[in-house]
């Protein structure tokens, strides 16, 4: 008999989960609080659904098999409570996506409160460069990254690798979801408005170990006091850029060297990686333990090392427009992602902060105490500007205003208080949400007001 599954949430990972769904033979219901979605209709043109969209999803669980909900949607939701109280299961996208993907497909995958989009990008590139090496297999970047596991699940074949970015908001609906190889980058507080407490995110985070095995490997950051005491049967290796570990990747003289079974492997010096700041050789010694560990050789590792130059949104280069020189770091979402930016600065750095209307009800005061004497002025708006002027007044810095504009009034003010030689750095340290579409748009928008001021 055919079953049914309904997808709750219609974003990226619900049209992927859909399109899957429907290949797999089920019929499927399509769910959101919008009741219409621009767009939507022709991204599912090509497969047959019964529309639901702005009916509410406890009404709609009847005859149900399978529930597939957005990663949005906390698991203690009253509507999927009482889906799993019915016998429905209830699954996220990457568990959905995971199911679906050949097992013989390789799964390494990168978690942390910062810094995943670029270490998985880093590692996908390495991971491209290797299969290209080799001549069989292909590599697929996914996940919290942009493009759904889902959506590439049936294409995968044994030997092909799947480097995926896991998310907390992900990682709490997996059942079988296994990583051969997992890296975890930090914890630091977000997302408490979701999870309730610092300790149900750090516990949504570890999710990514619990079904490892002694053949996988576990890639811990040797700095972070929570990191590097994740419970896992997975082999551990630690990386660090403060001191040298037993096993894993470090820098002794200046030079990035892994270290696994007694063997050493010498790759380059730290000062040409092709991303700058500390946060950044943090990210590129994650990366080296997992592609070491999985059979990547040492050559295609360092010349990606030197290669790479980013991902877009990160401390991203934009333009220097007489003299100052402006940086997109729309990704900086939370306190921890920005305090990473400035710290990464060289330049006097007028910094701009919220720009965003959603409350995570984060604790802004760290940003302010990293300045060190980096960041000559501030600029804020969007909903959280009360909370981040309080913040800045607790620690006594004064150099910061409010903008009732929006961002392009943001940036005309940057450029009113900066000099040649400074930079101005978007990075917000709040999400998007209630004012961007997400944080691309927010560093789309960014980038096209600074690259059409006038010469």
């Amino acid at each position: 008999m055919k079953k049914t599954a309904l997808v709750v949430g219609m974003a990226k990972s619900g049209v992927a989960s859909a399109i899957l769904l429907y290949k797999k033979g089920y019929t499927v219901i399509i769910n959101d609080l919008k009741s219409d979605i621009p767009g939507l209709s022709e991204s599912l043109k090509k497969i047959k659904y019964v529309n639901r969209l702005g009916v509410a999803p406890e009404a709609l669980l009847d005859g149900i098999d399978l529930m597939v909900i957005s990663p949005v949607i906390p698991i203690f939701r009253p509507f999927v409570k009482e889906a799993i109280a019915r016998g429905i299961e209830v699954i996220g996208e990457i568990e959905l996506g995971y199911r679906y993907s050949n097992r013989g497909a390789r799964f390494v995958c990168i978690g942390g409160t910062n810094g995943k989009t670029t270490t998985t990008t880093l590692t996908g590139e390495i991971f491209t460069e290797y299969h290209k090496r080799i001549g069989t297999g292909n590599a697929y970047v996914l996940g919290n990254i942009g493009v759904p596991i889902t959506a590439h699940a049936l294409d995968t074949k044994a030997g092909d690798t799947v480097v995926a970015e896991t998310a907390s908001l992900q990682l709490e609906s997996i059942v079988d979801f296994r990583c051969n190889a997992a890296g975890l980058l930090n914890i630091t507080e977000d997302h408490i408005n979701r999870f309730g407490s610092m300790e149900a995110y750090i516990a949504a985070k570890m999710r990514m170990f619990e079904n490892q095995t002694e053949e996988d490997f576990a890639a811990l950051n040797a700095d972070d006091p929570i990191v590097s005491n994740a419970k896992t049967r997975a082999r551990k290796l630690f990386f660090s850029r403060k001191k040298e570990v037993e096993e894993g990747a470090f820098v002794r003289n200046g030079k990035i060297i892994f270290r696994m079974e007694g063997k050493e492997t010498e790759l380059i010096p730290a000062d040409e990686l092709g991303i700058i700041g500390a946060h950044n050789l943090e990210n590129a010694l994650c990366a080296v333990c997992l592609s070491l560990a999985m059979g990547v050789p040492a050559d295609i590792v360092s010349s990606v090392l030197r290669s790479f130059k980013g991902v877009e949104h990160r401390i991203e280069y934009t333009r220097c427009y007489h003299g100052v020189t402006f940086y997109n770091d729309s990704k900086g979402t939370n306190p921890e992602s920005t305090i990473k930016a400035v710290e990464a600065m060289k330049q006097p750095t007028i910094l701009l902060l919220g720009v965003g209307n959603y409350d995570k009800q984060s604790d802004y005061r760290p940003v302010f105490r990293c300045f060190n004497g980096r960041v000559k002025a501030c600029i804020v708006n969007g909903s959280n500007t009360e909370a981040i002027m309080k913040a800045a007044a607790d620690e006594g810095y004064t150099a910061i205003h409010a903008c009732m504009g929006g961002l392009e009034e943001m940036i005309l003010d940057a450029l009113d208080i900066a000099e040649s030689g400074d930079a101005v750095l978007l990075s917000p340290a709040c999400a998007s949400w209630g004012m961007f579409t997400d944080y691309e748009e927010r560093g789309r928008i960014f980038k096209q007001i600074v690259n059409s001021l006038e010469d």
